[in-house]
């Protein structure tokens, strides 16, 4: 239910707030000492994503550290394979992997029984609604179909994805087959994250960029539309960001084309044409996570670039992608007093 006070909210109902509401991709992670400690006592990684207690008590870590305007659900993208019994590890090191899936695979695939394994995940996002405080907003997330097919066929994540770029090509009823499969689940998962207390959600193509004009259409704008119908189909009040990493141009019109209220950008997207597709409504972003290693002169001044290219417009303010493990802590202090205008 819409609070007024939140500020990312007021955002994306397409009003300006100044200063922005801020919030950053991977917030809780490793560059914080406290999520180390608490990633320690979890075990795995998966244990951390599917412990209410930890994944809860990561999610709270940076808001009560530096007060952000949003709470994003720990969890991760690959949850969904897991709940396919794709045997998804995470090794230190070496990140995540899994069976690699051919077309049989994906004719198997069944859904049945996912939203129970991912239980777990909706009583994190109901204990972080209780015990986050009022006015900041939880936001839910699911990874949009492309991105997560590129891990369940290659098996592991690969530089540019050729693996899935070439299933796609030699089986493409198959693969097609396996976005429906996601979009159809992601949907379903969004719809029980809302049910449970998320004010809004995010979908994450991480791997958009790869893409090619026609491809970018056909795996990443229309599973992602898709995703959003059906969800709005039955909660028509959700608010949907969405967020192509490296879709450059293609940018263009993908709000439009995938009905979301807000689209996230990443550092490469100019500042100019992040300030034409503000016109069309509510963006976030897009600040590179290497300014944040650097602290000092380059962060104040990408921040500055940001705020004076798009803060009189609806801005939800971020990184271009997630805060990297090597970030200062106090570097992002900095970022949220200048964001805020604190002296």
């Amino acid at each position: 239910m819409s609070t007024p006070n939140r500020k990312i909210l007021d955002v994306l109902n397409g009003k300006t707030v100044s200063p922005p509401p801020i919030w950053l991709m991977r917030q809780a992670g490793r560059y914080l000492p406290e999520y180390r400690e608490t990633r320690k006592k979890a075990g795995s990684f998966l244990d951390l994503c599917y412990s209410p207690e930890f994944a809860t008590e990561v999610t709270l870590q940076p808001i009560r550290r530096y007060g952000f305007d949003a709470a994003i659900l720990f969890s991760d993208i690959l949850v969904i394979p897991d709940a396919l019994k794709r045997n998804v590890t995470f090794t230190e090191g070496h990140g995540p992997q899994m069976d690699p899936i051919d077309p049989d695979g994906i004719y198997e695939l069944s859904a049945d029984g996912v939203l129970d394994h991912l239980k777990p995940v909706m009583e994190t996002v109901a204990r972080l609604r209780s015990e986050l405080p009022q006015e900041t907003t939880l936001l839910g997330f699911c990874g949009a179909p492309w991105t997560v097919a590129t891990y369940m066929i290659a098996g592991h994540g690969t530089p540019d994805q050729a693996p899935a770029r070439l299933f796609a090509y030699r089986h493409p009823e198959a693969f097609q087959r396996l976005l429906d499969i996601l979009a159809e689940i992601s949907a379903d998962y969004l719809v029980a994250q809302i049910d449970a207390g998320a004010d809004a959600v995010q979908i994450f193509d991480s791997w958009a960029g790869v893409l090619g004009e026609t491809e970018f259409e056909a795996f990443a704008v229309k599973p992602v539309r898709r995703i959003i119908a059906s969800v709005r189909s039955r909660r028509p009040q959700a608010k949907v960001i969405a967020f192509a990493k490296g879709a450059g141009i293609l940018l263009k019109h993908y709000r439009q084309d995938t009905d979301a209220d807000a689209i996230g950008l990443d550092w490469s997207v100019p500042l100019s044409f992040a300030a034409e597709l503000q016109k069309d409504g509510p963006v976030q972003g897009n600040l590179d996570p290497m300014r944040v290693v650097a602290g000092g002169v380059p962060l104040r001044d990408g921040i500055d670039a940001i705020l004076q290219a798009l803060g009189q417009g609806p801005l939800i303010f971020n990184l271009g992608h997630g805060i990297t493990p090597q970030a200062d802590p106090a570097h992002v202090t900095d970022l949220v007093n200048q964001v805020r205008n604190v002296v």
